[in-house]
C-alpha cells in the first residue's frame, strides 16, 4: 500500500521529462514519480544520439528553426518550434549543472566546449552528447538528483490505470484529481490523489511488431488522456528509425543516427550505395526518407536487411565516438571497424499525441502532458533527430513554471473513492491477453507500417474494432494485471493511429500511402485532430498559432 501524504504533483513516468519536472518543482512541492518498471527503464535511458541545441558560434536559432520546419513537412507550428529551439542552450546548461557528463573538446582558446555531432536533417553540428549513450547519462544523473531530494518520492513497479477527474466522480468542473494506480507486485489498485498530474509516459511504438523502444512504450498516457476527455492530434505520424541492428538476439538495439552523421554509408547486400537514388542529402536525409528508401530496397530485392558501413573511418575514431555501439555490435559478432553492420527500420517515435499548449496544459484542468506523449506542434509530420530530448526538457520546464504559481491557491483534492472490484473475478484465460497482444502488433506492422494503402488501413480498422470490444469485455469481468492495462491502452492508441491515417488523404512526412502518393497543396495544411465523445474542453481557447 502507498503510505504517504497526497502529493502536490503526481508525475506518471520517470524519464527525462518526468524527472526534470520533478526536480524543477520539488523545492516548494511534494512530488511523487511513478515508474511502471524500474525507474530507469524507459526510452530516455536508451537514447544514444543527444540533445539538439544551438551551441556553436557558426550556428543560429533561425537555422535550427528552419531545419526543423523542413523536416516537419509543413505541419510544424511556428510558435512551438521557436519556443523549443530558443530554450535549447538553457536546458543543456541546466543538465550540465545537474551533473550530466556531456562530451567536451578544447576550442581554439583551449577552453573545454561541448563536442557536437551532426545528424540527419541538421545543417550544422548541434547535437550535444555524452559519447554514444546520452540518454543513459541524462537518466542516471536525474535519477540520482531525484533520489537525493527530500520532497521527491520515486515509486517503481506502479502502473497508472486511469486518471481521475471531477467529471468522472460526478462533481462540477473537470479538474484532474489524481489517478488509480496498480501495484504490480501486490496486484492491488489504489487511488492516489494530487493537486496536479503530469503524464510523462512516453510514446506507443510497441504497437508495432518491430520497435527500437523498450517494452513499456505502450501509449499509456495517450490512452488515459483520451479516456479523460483530451483531444489527440497527428497520430498517423509514427516515425520508423532507419537503422536498428538486424540480429535475432539484438532486441531493440538502435544504431545511432550519429553513425551516418560521422560519415557512415548505407549499402545494399552487394555493397552498392543507394541513398543517392532517393535524396541529394543521401545518408543525411530526414528519417522518413531514409526509412522509406531502405523499406523500398528490401522489398525490391527480397532482402532481410541493408548494411550501414563506417569501416572506412579510422578504427580509433569509431571506437572513440561510438564505444557502446562498437561493444554491443562485437557481442553479436560484428566488428564495425572492419565490416558493415546489418540494419533494418523499426518503429521508433510517436510524433502525434495529446494536444497541449506551450505550457504543457491539456484539455483537462490540472492535467499536463510532457515528452513523447504530447502533441506540442514541434515535430509536424516528422521529428528531426535529437529534437525529442530537447522537447522533453523544454516543456518540463514550461510545465513547472505554470504549476508553481498555482500551488498556493489550488485546494487539495477531495478524498477519492476506492477502486471497485466487487463485480470481477480472477482470470483463468490470461492467454487471451498474450494472443491479442501478438495479433495487434502483427497487423499494425503489416497494414499500418512505413507504406500504407486504404485497403490495408481498412483491414486494420476492422481488426482493431474487434479487439477493442473483446478487451473491453475482458476488462469489465476480470481483475486487472499490468499486461491487461498495457494491452487495453495500446489497442486504444492503435485505433487512434488507424483512424488518423484513414483521415489524411495525402502523403506527407511519415505518412506515406500508395493511394495518395503526393502531398496536397492546400494552405494551411491541416492537423488531424481527434475529439473524444467526452471532450473536456469544449470552451478551451485555441491552442495554436498558424502553421509555419
Amino acid at each position: 500500500m502507498i503510505s504517504l501524504l497526497p502529493p502536490d504533483v503526481l508525475i506518471i513516468g520517470s524519464g527525462a521529462a518526468g524527472l526534470s519536472l520533478a526536480l524543477r518543482v520539488a523545492n516548494v512541492a511534494r512530488v511523487v514519480v511513478l515508474a511502471k518498471g524500474p525507474v530507469h527503464e524507459g526510452s530516455t535511458y536508451y537514447a544514444q544520439g543527444g540533445v539538439s541545441a544551438v551551441l556553436d558560434a557558426g550556428d543560429s536559432i533561425d537555422s535550427h528553426i528552419q531545419d526543423t520546419l523542413i523536416a516537419g513537412a509543413g505541419l510544424c507550428h511556428a510558435d512551438a518550434v521557436r519556443c523549443t529551439v530558443e530554450h535549447g542552450r538553457e536546458v543543456i546548461e541546466w543538465l550540465s549543472a545537474q551533473g550530466v557528463p556531456f562530451t567536451r573538446e578544447s576550442n581554439t582558446e583551449g577552453v573545454a566546449d561541448y563536442h557536437l555531432h551532426r545528424e540527419g536533417g541538421h545543417s550544422h553540428r548541434r547535437i550535444a552528447h555524452a559519447a554514444d549513450a546520452t540518454g543513459r547519462a541524462i537518466q542516471t544523473t536525474l535519477e540520482e538528483r531525484a533520489r537525493e531530494h527530500p520532497n521527491i518520492t520515486l515509486l517503481d513497479q506502479y502502473i497508472a490505470v486511469d486518471v481521475i477527474t471531477r467529471r468522472k466522480l460526478g462533481l462540477a468542473g473537470n479538474h484532474c484529481l489524481g489517478a488509480y494506480v496498480l501495484d504490480r507486485r501486490s496486484g492491488q489498485v489504489e487511488a492516489l490523489a494530487a493537486r496536479f498530474v503530469a503524464l510523462a509516459t512516453g510514446g506507443a511504438s510497441r504497437v508495432y511488431l518491430y520497435s527500437s523502444n523498450p517494452d513499456g512504450s505502450t501509449g499509456d498516457g495517450i490512452a488515459m488522456a483520451w479516456r479523460a476527455g483530451c483531444r489527440v492530434a497527428n497520430m498517423e505520424f509514427m516515425q520508423f528509425h532507419p537503422t536498428c541492428l538486424y540480429h535475432p538476439q539484438a532486441k531493440n538495439f538502435l544504431i545511432s543516427e550519429a553513425v551516418r552523421g560521422e560519415g557512415g554509408y548505407l549499402r545494399l547486400p552487394d555493397g552498392t550505395r543507394f541513398m543517392r537514388n532517393f535524396d541529394v542529402r543521401m545518408e543525411l536525409a530526414p528519417r522518413d526518407i531514409v526509412a522509406r528508401a531502405i523499406d523500398h530496397e528490401m522489398k525490391r530485392l527480397g532482402a532481410e536487411c541493408v548494411y550501414l558501413d563506417i569501416s572506412h573511418k579510422p578504427a580509433d575514431f569509431i571506437r572513440g565516438h561510438f564505444p557502446n555501439i562498437y561493444a554491443k555490435c562485437l557481442e553479436f559478432g560484428f566488428d564495425m571497424t572492419q565490416q558493415p553492420i546489418p540494419v533494418v527500420p523499426a518503429a521508433h517515435y510517436t510524433c502525434g499525441g495529446v494536444m497541449t499548449d506551450l505550457r504543457a496544459r491539456t484539455d483537462v484542468e490540472g492535467l499536463y502532458a510532457i515528452g513523447e506523449i504530447a502533441f506540442t506542434g514541434l515535430h509536424g509530420a516528422n521529428r528531426m533527430a535529437s529534437n525529442s530530448l530537447l522537447e522533453c526538457l523544454v516543456f518540463a520546464a514550461a510545465a513547472a513554471e505554470d504549476i508553481l504559481p498555482q500551488l498556493d491557491h489550488t485546494p487539495p483534492p477531495p478524498e477519492l473513492p476506492d477502486w471497485d472490484e466487487s463485480r470481477v473475478t480472477d482470470s483463468d484465460e490470461e492467454v487471451v491477453v498474450s494472443h491479442n497482444w501478438a495479433e495487434l502488433r502483427q497487423f499494425m506492422w503489416d497494414y499500418v507500417g512505413i507504406v500504407r494503402t486504404n485497403k490495408r488501413l481498412q483491414r486494420a480498422q476492422h481488426r482493431v474494432e474487434l479487439l477493442l470490444r473483446e478487451i473491453t469485455e475482458y476488462y469489465g469481468h476480470f481483475r486487472i494485471s499490468g499486461n491487461l492495462v498495457e494491452l487495453r491502452n495500446l489497442t486504444q492508441v492503435a485505433e487512434l493511429i488507424i483512424r488518423s491515417a484513414l483521415a489524411r488523404k495525402e502523403s506527407r512526412g511519415l505518412h506515406y500511402t500508395l493511394d495518395y502518393p503526393q502531398a496536397t497543396e492546400s494552405t494551411p495544411v491541416q492537423d488531424t485532430v481527434l475529439v473524444p465523445a467526452n471532450f473536456a474542453g469544449a470552451d478551451a481557447p485555441p491552442r495554436w498559432a498558424d502553421h509555419a
